[in-house]
């Protein structure tokens, strides 16, 4: 999947930038899932940028985790929704693109406000279930950090899922062990992720999220699981700030802006391949 992995190291490139560009934002979950991201929606997804909120016959993706919004951005405005020097705006006053999406800025793209974790399954649910009324065969995608797990309103839909067999729903939970207090063992474990969402009537695959080859080869099984009277969830293991040495599997990059020294460290390692914004 080299054509892949470039554009993935590009939208890294743009991750380091807009946070610092901006001094403030997510740099970890962000790099951790720009293999995921990009895989979704340069192979993965049917979708089309001449954005329409109701998506009839499209793919549908609900990016839960708000705050690595940043690699929402890159990977909307690589993908032809909007131009790439917005990316420069990045969580400027009065930009279309916040630190958190929503739908007030009218981003092409964005479909629903994500700022308060634990509410994006809830929102997949609702769509996914509203396709299958409409008959319409598109499937509904969702990103979940995995501290936000410890949102009980997570289980809650996972528990209605399962009961509602919404199998047009594909899940991921980000399983990097990191949230922005430390580690998930240290603030609230976890326990066995994929062992819950089996305890919970879901069908489940785990996969190694950054490597682009595994990657892609369990997002191409969790579609063919669909349509089967369960939702998959996908629980993908990554690592925070995966791509740049010094952020790597370190909790204080979840939330942090790197200064102009470390900008130009992140960047040595990570060479333009699709031209800078």
């Amino acid at each position: 999947m080299p054509e892949l992995i470039k554009i993935a190291t590009q939208v890294r490139r743009d991750i380091v930038r807009m946070v610092h560009g901006a001094n403030s934002g997510h740099p970890g979950g962000s790099l951790g899932c720009a293999d995921f991201l990009t895989a979704l929606y340069f192979k993965i997804m049917k979708h089309n940028p001449a954005f329409n909120m109701d998506a009839m016959d499209e793919d549908v993706f609900f990016l839960s985790n708000g705050h690595v919004s940043p690699l929402f951005y890159a990977v909307l405005a690589r993908s032809g929704y909007f131009d790439i020097k917005e990316l420069s705006t990045f969580r400027r006053i009065d930009s279309r693109l916040q630190g958190h999406p929503t739908t007030l800025e009218h981003l092409p793209g964005v479909r629903v406000a994500s700022g308060s974790l634990g509410q994006g399954l809830s929102v997949a649910n609702g769509t996914a279930m509203a396709k299958k009324l409409n008959k319409d065969k598109g499937l509904v995608f969702s990103l979940h950090g995995d501290g936000e797990l410890q949102e009980g309103q997570i289980w809650e839909a996972a528990m209605f899922a399962a009961h509602h067999k919404v199998d047009n729903l594909i899940a991921t939970i980000d399983w990097n062990g990191q949230q922005i207090d430390g580690t998930t063992n240290q603030v609230l474990s976890l326990g066995n992720i994929r062992q819950k969402f089996d305890a919970f009537g879901w069908e489940t695959l785990e996969t190694n999220g950054n490597n682009m080859d595994e990657l892609v080869a369990t997002l191409e099984k969790a579609k063919t699981l669909t349509g089967q009277g369960k939702p998959i969830g996908i629980m993908m293991h990554t690592i925070m700030g995966k791509g740049v040495d010094f952020m790597e599997g370190r909790h204080e990059w979840h939330g942090i802006a790197p200064n102009d020294e470390q900008l130009a460290s992140a960047l040595a390692q990570l060479p333009e391949t699709l031209g800078d914004y």
